[in-house]
């Protein structure tokens, strides 16, 4: 019921928010008089900002089309490698100096957590020149026929050992950020037990390996609440207009709820900063700041069990840290992982997975030899910083890179 009455309230204001749109652009368009009217920018941006409160945010496109290489342009081209239901393997492909197959390849695991994968487009555009680059890119789960079943988090695992089969481990690297640290690291654990070939380096990035330590706000509310409360006030049906008319989900606008309420500071900060842009006319940085909102604007619905899922086995029950979990009848034990690379990244300023959490991994790799592990804590990094902004690019990338270069 909740989810068709926030349908029917979008309904009801999409008038206003295109006559919002068509306001802005009366008063930004050259060729209209109200553009050359005194105050037009800050007209201009007023309308702007409401039709950016009541639009509905589409999926954004990554937009890597090119890359500087020492001075040359080369063009980008971004693939679909796999086609499945709930998931895409991306892969961004050029022509750089290296053959493709003499770069190392890099999957990028991408959190289905609410945001889009597209929320990791600095990560690609840094890797992109000396790697080859694939991304998990998690569909909408509204926009999946319920006659596709059910997607659990034992589902999440078996596509990311199926895209590090497609690739190839030899010759790959995985790099998991936030959630899906715990489906990576799970991933890769069932292939080294099985005998085949595993990722000749695992990088985890801010994610919660170990929930129980230094746990975070949304940490004590997973923990604090019974399974049955979430499923019966956050889990909602999608509505027939959708081709997954009939799923049970986690909705797109009580995720993005959430987030406001976890990260003020950081959406409201991003609206205005896009708002000054437009009121100052500053045409450089307002479609930087504009690409900044719809990204943190744009939120997918997740499948309900795999959400509850996450919940239970990684918030409630903590299964991977107690060395307790299976994944289709087969146990997950990190310490069969031996002889890769592994490297774990945490922010001194994560609100979202606390001190110690991804850390975690360490102890539970012990097949490991003291010399192929390490971690980084970024002291200034909160969560996002961890992979995008600068202290992405200048603290946490270079350690990375060092890393796969070491074990490419």
């Amino acid at each position: 019921m909740l989810y068709k009455f926030i349908e029917y309230q979008r309904s009801l204001i999409e008038p206003w928010t295109a006559w919002a749109a068509q306001a802005t652009n009366a008063f930004t368009d050259p060729g209209s008089p109200f553009a050359h009217v005194p105050g037009a920018s800050c007209y201009a941006a007023g309308y702007e900002y409401l039709y950016r409160l009541g639009k509905t945010y589409g999926k954004p496109a990554f937009g890597v089309t090119a890359f500087d290489a020492d001075g040359r342009v080369l063009a980008v081209d971004e693939q679909v490698v796999l086609e499945r239901p709930f998931c895409r393997l991306l892969r961004f492909a050029h022509e750089a100096a290296a053959a493709p197959e003499r770069r190392p390849a890099v999957l990028v695991c991408a959190p289905l957590a609410g945001h889009h994968a597209v929320l990791l487009r600095e990560v690609v555009e840094m890797l992109l020149p000396a790697h080859e680059v694939y991304v998990t890119d998690w569909r909408d789960a509204r926009h999946v026929p319920a006659a596709e079943g059910p997607f659990r988090l034992d589902d999440c695992v078996g596509e990311i050992q199926a895209f590090i089969r497609h690739i190839g481990g030899q010759r790959l690297h995985v790099l998991a950020v936030c959630q899906a640290t715990v489906p990576a690291l799970a991933a890769t654990s069932l292939l080294a037990s099985a005998g085949e070939p595993v990722p000749r380096s695992l990088v985890l990035m801010g994610g919660p390996i170990d929930a129980r330590r230094n746990p975070t706000a949304v940490d004590r509310l997973a923990a604090r609440q019974p399974l049955a409360w979430f499923e019966s006030n956050l889990i909602c049906t999608v509505p027939a207009r959708y081709p997954g008319a009939g799923r049970r989900v986690y909705p797109s606008f009580l995720q993005h709820a959430g987030l406001v309420m976890a990260h003020p500071a950081r959406m409201v900060g991003a609206q205005w900063d896009y708002y000054l842009d437009l009121v100052h006319g500053d045409a450089e940085h307002a479609p930087a700041h504009r690409r900044i909102c719809d990204e943190y604007n744009s939120v997918l619905d997740i499948a309900a069990e795999f959400y509850l899922d996450t919940i239970r086995i990684v918030f409630q029950e903590f299964r991977l840290a107690r060395g307790n979990w299976s994944v289709q009848g087969h146990a997950v034990r990190p310490r069969d992982i031996r002889d890769i690379g592994l490297l774990t990244v945490e922010g001194g300023r994560d609100d979202i997975s606390g001190r110690g959490q991804t850390h975690a991994a360490q102890d539970l790799c012990s097949g490991l030899a003291p010399n192929h592990r390490r971690q980084l804590t970024a002291a200034q990094c909160g969560h996002y910083e961890l992979f995008s902004g600068q202290l992405w690019r200048t603290e946490v990338y270079p350690v990375v890179r060092d890393l796969i270069r070491e074990y490419a």
